[in-house]
């Protein structure tokens, strides 16, 4: 447990929104996001405010038409995969939809210095707070760099997609990263295993 108020870091609460929930009967709901789940995420959440930390989040806001909607592809059905942009893209089950009630964020909104709002793009997925898949930026740096923030504690939805991409892609970006395993969940034990293993392997460290 993180006890004293480190300079120059920040932390970031990734995706903990109704859609990814089994207590908001979310459409990705991620086993062991029950309501427990939830409130411990918020009270540890407000206990590093407290201690002087600032609070960002990402949140996940697709429009309806989104690439990584298994619904946008014709005979595709939910978690099939495709090949888009030399890569393989994952077919999701419309989820965190602009402007639903399962697209919010559930941790108190006060506690957060900005919400940085990812997958807006239907042509790209952005499972990281700080860029999609196309390159494009969130401005998720921009306002770290302004704070002068070089290190961050990071944590949420999923451990082997959304916060690993953030995690990882903090470190390309120079960041210090510190990843708090008992307050993510993997969306699989396999690919969260892997994640867990290819952050470490980057210089995250995960406590």
């Amino acid at each position: 447990m993180i006890e004293v108020k480190e300079a120059h870091t920040a932390v970031i609460v990734v995706d903990v929104q109704g859609d990814f929930t089994f207590c908001n009967q979310g459409s990705l709901a991620v086993e062991g996001t029950d309501q427990a789940y939830v409130d411990c995420v918020e009270a540890e959440t407000r206990r590093l405010k407290a201690l002087g930390y600032p609070v960002f989040a990402t949140q996940d806001w697709h429009p309806h038409n989104h690439m990584s909607f298994f619904s946008n592809h014709e005979g595709k059905s939910a978690f099939d995969t495709i090949s888009v942009n030399d890569g393989i893209q994952v077919l999701w089950p419309p989820h965190c939809i602009q402007d639903t009630e399962n697209a919010r964020v559930l941790v108190d909104n006060t506690l957060f210095e900005s919400i940085v709002q990812k997958g807006m793009d239907p042509q790209y997925d952005s499972y990281s707070g700080f860029f999609d898949d196309g390159g494009h930026r969130t401005g998720l740096e921009d306002q770290l760099r302004d704070r002068g923030i070089n290190k961050l504690i990071v944590y949420g939805l999923t451990t082997d997609y959304c916060a690993r991409a953030t995690a990882l892609d903090a470190r390309s970006l120079g960041f210090e990263v510190v990843l708090i395993k008992q307050l993510c969940r993997g969306v699989a034990e396999e690919t969260t295993r892997a994640a867990l293993e290819e952050m470490a392997a980057a210089g995250v460290s995960v406590l």
